[in-house]
């Protein structure tokens, strides 16, 4: 198989895992539907295993950095739950022009994407996360619509690497009392690993540019763009909608129906703010 069959293939691959794992997610909760897994996936792919879980690690510092499936640098902490950036530049207010449409500040710095448990998730040196808490989660958000994108990426891109992980979806998912039941029986059944396999983690890596579609205080749609296949030359993207809430002083992820969490390919990145 040549290069250029390769990546399309890997792009193909990456953008059905993308949209069918997060919809899944959101959609039906405790039950995750996983597609491209055949034995054939690590084809031209690095072989980068997935930090072993261990929450509420006080390790900080980096190792050295690697690259994704797309050649980008990626940053991998010590910590593997993450190692929040000191927060050194001014948010957004609302008073700015840019207010939906601004990057949060550093994200395309070096350590701006960090591997977390295998997934690819950012840190801004200007709306958070600003530290990981005793449960290994990224936390402290700021309430804008800068925070608000961050914690969907960081949020989504962890429940898919980390979908057994039950602090997690319990902290940072705003599930109703039957939903989170339906997570403790699926994952009581063994449904879902508390660590997905570096075949599956390694397609998990950054999204390209996110779109705020609407914006209040209690409430952000957040879509995100993730680089997918590449169709008769021309690239697309794999779009998903998520939906955060502002709750206790952070943003959460929100399940919601299928109608709200519509995952679709767009091949154009106009209208959307590219981190």
């Amino acid at each position: 198989m040549s290069e250029k069959d390769a990546g399309a293939e890997r792009g193909i691959s990456f953008g059905l895992i993308f949209s069918a794992a997060v919809v899944a997610l959101i959609v039906i909760v405790g039950v995750f539907m996983y597609v491209g897994r055949d034995k054939n996936d690590s084809a031209g792919a690095p072989q980068n295993p997935a930090p072993s879980p261990v929450a509420g690690s006080d390790a900080t510092g980096f190792a050295a950095p690697q690259v994704d499936l797309f050649g980008r640098r990626v940053d991998i902490p010590n910590n593997p739950a993450g190692q929040p950036l000191e927060q050194t530049a001014a948010q957004h207010t609302r008073t700015d022009s840019n207010w939906l449409t601004a990057a949060p500040a550093g994200t395309t710095q070096p350590r701006g994407w960090q591997r977390v448990y295998g997934a690819t998730v950012p840190f801004s040196t200007s709306d958070g996360p600003t530290r990981i808490d005793e449960n290994g989660l990224a936390v402290g958000y700021s309430h804008t619509p800068q925070g608000a994108a961050l914690a969907a990426a960081q949020i989504t891109f962890r429940l898919n690497a980390r979908p057994g992980d039950r602090n997690l979806y319990a902290g940072q998912v705003k599930s109703t009392a039957q939903q989170l039941a339906a997570y403790d029986k699926a994952r009581g059944s063994g449904k879902l690993p508390e660590q997905q396999p570096e075949r599956i983690t390694r397609y998990l890596v950054a999204p390209d540019a996110f779109q705020i579609e609407n914006y209040a205080d209690d409430m952000a749609i957040v879509r995100l763009a993730a680089r997918g296949p590449v169709n008769d030359g021309k690239q697309v993207w794999a779009a998903v909608r998520l939906v955060m809430v502002w709750d206790n002083g952070d943003w959460r992820l929100q399940p919601t129906d299928s109608g709200s969490a519509s995952s679709e390919y767009v091949d154009t990145l106009q209208g959307w703010t590219r981190w």
